[in-house]
């Protein structure tokens, strides 16, 4: 029987909460986190538990922040880069977000980052988009094409982010 297997994210700027509780139900199967994979998370099979999962967000944490958690009684699972954390918990232990207000400024400080982003990667989009109407020619329109293209894609997985975390701060602010 396999050990490990792949699962797809719904996108943490879009289904935070959907994913998180398709990996507690999965926990429950004994299919538990083990990291992060592009686009998803990959998990080892284990003995099933009763788990809830939840996400931060904190660029460079340091051994405080881990700490906190830990006394609180999660448990830090694994880290995608340095900013985004996954922390997992009994059932019967207290959530991260209880209120409203840290809510916000969870993803207000994710939305920002993603706008700044965003931004850069449309900037880039339009100027390499308008030097490919000036019909360079040759090497030099296939680079311009080339760029085109991978600054679109960043275009795509900045700005659909930075337009899900807006999303989610209308619902919390109303």
């Amino acid at each position: 029987m396999k050990q490990t297997k792949y699962v797809m994210s719904g996108g943490l700027a879009f289904d935070e909460e959907r994913d998180m509780k398709r990996l507690a139900s999965l926990a429950q199967k004994g299919w538990l986190f083990e990291k992060f994979s592009p686009m998803g998370y990959t998990l080892r099979k284990g003995e099933p538990a009763h788990l809830q999962y939840a996400i931060d967000y904190r660029k460079q944490p340091d051994r405080d922040y881990f700490a906190y958690f830990e006394e609180a009684g999660w448990t830090h699972e694994g880290s995608a880069g340095d900013s985004i954390h996954l922390f997992s918990a009994p059932e019967d232990v207290a959530p991260i977000y209880s209120d409203i207000e840290t809510m916000v400024e969870k993803y207000r400080s994710e939305q920002r980052l993603m706008g700044k982003s965003a931004v850069v990667a449309l900037l880039f989009t339009l100027v390499l988009w308008w030097m490919s109407q000036w019909g360079i020619g040759g090497l030099a329109e296939g680079v311009v094409s080339i760029l085109l293209v991978f600054s679109l894609i960043a275009l795509v997985f900045t700005g659909l982010p930075y337009l899900g975390y807006t999303f989610k701060l209308s619902k919390l602010q109303k």
